[in-house]
């Protein structure tokens, strides 16, 4: 006999907001987790808040428009649970508390605003520890538009994570200073020159968007040499090209120069030679930590 219910996760961060909706299926002990719906919507906090320190009356509205449509898409696919976590643009905002209780009154939808070590806790209780050997060293990087999150994994188990505002909207609108590169490169080879081979794996939609282009098999790794040529060609074209060419969308052909520049950056400064790309971020850990929350539950009334 199958359980089946669906969750949802709602991830607003600096450069788009997104709704993952997720089958999840229950057989005995068995769990498979199976994403139904994911609905993107570029709504760019990150140049509001790194350049005005506030979220614009615009971008507010705009959010309360994507979260009724949220609310009628959980509700159309008859969603149990579902959370909704805001990272680096509404943390700094120095409006964000308040906008995020006006989201809740104008809305339904109660946003959690998540700090970068939580963050990054989040999606590493992805399925991101079943892709990792327990006898390898990976370097984990997830690129957002605010801030990069970094964990190295050793013997199947979290070493280090840390979080660094770091992102590619940030970089954009030329707000990160050279010293918080250095910084990140300083914090990498410390935290990986004990292991002699090390492998990245990268996240987000930058990383994904590079590796549809490569026409990579499904599992194998990008290598720094594609990376870096891949780079040079991306810089070579004008955002238009880029758009109109290299067909991304409008709101993708700008973010992943930066991008790609902190992926193969991390990828020198820890040494690896291969990155791979599995596609897992922060809204499949939210959905993963939900299910763990219900089956805590479970025992505690069994208990």
């Amino acid at each position: 006999m199958l359980n089946i219910e669906k969750y949802a996760a709602i991830d607003i961060g600096s450069n788009a907001i997104r709704l993952l909706i997720s089958t999840i299926i229950e057989k005995d002990e068995l769990v498979q987790f199976k994403k139904t719906s994911l609905v993107r919507v570029p709504i760019r906090l990150g140049a509001d808040v790194f350049l005005n320190d506030n979220i614009s009356e615009k971008n507010y509205n705009r959010m309360v428009d994507a979260m009724n449509a949220y609310q009628l898409l959980m509700k159309t696919h008859k969603v149990k649970k579902y959370r909704a976590c805001a990272t680096s643009a509404m943390r700094e905002a120095k409006n964000g508390q308040e906008i995020a209780r006006r989201i809740k009154k104008d809305t339904g939808i109660n946003i959690q605003i998540i700090d970068g070590k939580d963050e990054a806790a989040i999606i590493a209780a992805t399925d991101l520890r079943e892709l990792i050997d327990n006898d390898k060293v990976f370097l984990y990087v997830d690129v957002g538009g605010g801030s990069t999150e970094f964990t190295v994994f050793a013997n199947g188990k979290v070493v280090t994570s840390r979080s660094f505002e770091l992102g590619t909207v940030r970089i954009l609108n030329d707000m990160v200073r050279e010293s918080m590169w250095d910084e990140v490169k300083d914090w990498i080879k410390k935290q990986t020159k004990k292991y002699e081979k090390i492998n990245c794996i990268g996240s987000g939609g930058n990383i994904n968007s590079i590796y549809k282009h490569s026409d990579k098999k499904l599992g194998k790794p990008l290598s720094y040499f594609y990376l870096a040529r891949f780079y040079e060609e991306l810089k070579s074209y004008t955002y238009h090209e880029r758009i109109f060419q290299l067909q991304m969308n409008p709101d993708r052909a700008d973010v992943i120069v930066p991008a790609t520049r902190i992926y193969l950056s991390a990828m020198k400064w820890s040494k690896a030679k291969n990155m791979y790309v599995p596609k897992i971020g922060l809204a499949d850990g939210i959905i993963k930590g939900l299910y763990n929350e219900k089956k805590a539950k479970q025992m505690e009334v069994d208990i």
